[in-house]
């Protein structure tokens, strides 16, 4: 969320940031709120102070025994009191437009992203490995019948995958395996979240008011995450932590639950995109002046992963057009699959400053004794397990059927260094 002292004293700056997002002329309505409220709290001010000084002034003419100036300053202060509670209503609706407006604008954007309005404008910025050629490449689908989609239909409906027997068990290794290196080899703290949270932890990580539809929510109003960066981001939500406790870096292995309400038609075959899926997920709680090295720090952590699988992936920069709502720099990686004889994407490793904090309201003391500052909070998928399978499948396909198992995933699997088909 944005400063409003931020945006009133420098109007134009904030325009010209939010003009990169495609959102012209943003300050304006959210001045003449701010200036609305403002002025009911100095109209509130005001009749508070007229109320007090006649209140003092009912009791002095009292005791001269002056009834009509007495039944004067009395009905004058019932007027004042009416108008404190008026104008205080007045300033509270105000505020609480004003908030609102602010949840639903979008990050400022780093000086170094570039300017693009989709996907088509991303930059490049790292690629490694060479595909390995693999004729007639089929799709992850297409490789074993331990992926099941039938029966996961009759159970649940579309979108969504069974997995049995080896399959289930390298998805399995995956997980644990990127939990294992980000623990014992990128120091991250492992976490077991809820997968169940408040209204509160989807509004402090901006996933509301403006994704609603983007998520499932139960009847009695929890949300299920849509990524663990919700609870772990949550976690120092309110707090104010000495600069010693920063950066904190943790991890988790969750179930995610997204509805795909804006992807109808997109991805239909095969487990790219599931309305449930497992992502390992990186998030750090850094100082203002090291989150940009943070950021880069958590993208070779994302990287090192695919590498160790020896899959294939390149890293761009996403352009103005394609970042998303809470970021202000976000880096993709896209893993390559034979099968569709493209890459696609893996992870995202974004750097949201103090945009998630302001809402989230968490912040740290400076060790000088200055005023508290807010953190800045990044987030990262270390990687996504479901899409993970799908690139060791594509990419370890052999003549014969066999799959070939990464080398670092061979102790997971009880030693087995194919899958059969």
């Amino acid at each position: 969320m944005h400063d409003i002292r931020t945006i009133r004293d420098n109007p134009e700056a904030f325009d010209d940031a939010m003009a990169r997002r495609g959102i012209p002329n943003a300050s304006a309505p959210l001045l003449a709120l701010d200036e609305a409220r403002r002025a009911a709290i100095h109209a509130s001010e005001t009749a508070k102070a007229q109320q007090n000084a006649a209140s003092k002034q009912v009791g002095a003419a009292k005791a001269q025994g002056d009834e009509a100036e007495f039944d004067r300053l009395r009905a004058e202060v019932a007027q004042k009191k009416a108008e404190v509670a008026d104008q205080e209503q007045a300033a509270r609706e105000k505020d609480a437009e004003l908030i609102a407006q602010l949840m639903t604008l979008p990050n400022t954007m780093a000086p170094d992203v570039p300017e693009g309005t989709s996907e088509d404008d991303n930059v490049e910025i790292k690629r490694h490995g060479d595909p390995t050629p693999i004729a007639n490449a089929r799709e992850h689908y297409d490789l074993t019948a331990d992926i099941d989609f039938e029966t996961a239909a009759r159970l649940s409906g579309s979108r969504f995958a069974l997995l049995r027997g080896q399959i289930a068990r390298l998805h399995r290794a995956l997980a644990q395996f990127m939990l294992d290196t980000h623990v014992d080899q990128n120091g991250l703290t492992e976490i077991i979240p809820p997968v169940l949270v408040k209204d509160e932890a989807m509004r402090g990580t901006g996933q509301l008011p403006k994704f609603a539809e983007d998520s499932y929510q139960t009847t009695n109003g929890w949300w299920l995450i849509p990524t663990s960066e919700v609870p772990l981001t949550n976690i120092v939500a309110g707090e104010t932590l000495s600069e010693s406790d920063l950066p904190k870096r943790f991890t988790a292995h969750t179930l995610c639950f997204r509805s795909e309400a804006g992807s109808a038609g997109k991805d239909t075959a095969g487990m790219l995109r599931q309305h449930q899926f497992e992502k390992v997920e990186m998030v750090s709680i850094t100082h203002p002046d090291t989150s940009d090295d943070e950021q880069l720090r958590m993208l070779a952590c994302a990287e090192g992963i695919l590498e160790a699988l020896d899959l294939p992936y390149r890293t761009i920069k996403l352009c103005t057009g394609d970042t998303g709502f809470g970021a202000r720099r976000t880096f993709d990686i896209e893993v390559w699959l034979p099968g569709q004889k493209r890459y696609r994407e893996i992870s995202s490793v974004s750097n949201c400053w103090d945009f998630q904090a302001r809402r989230m309201n968490a912040r740290f003391k400076p060790a000088d004794g200055g005023k508290p500052q807010f953190v800045h909070t990044l987030n990262g998928s270390g990687v996504a397990v479901g899409r993970a399978l799908i690139a060791v499948l594509e990419n370890g396909q052999q003549p014969d059927g066999s799959i070939v198992v990464p080398e670092v995933l061979r102790g997971y699997m009880g030693g087995v260094e194919a899958i059969d088909r």
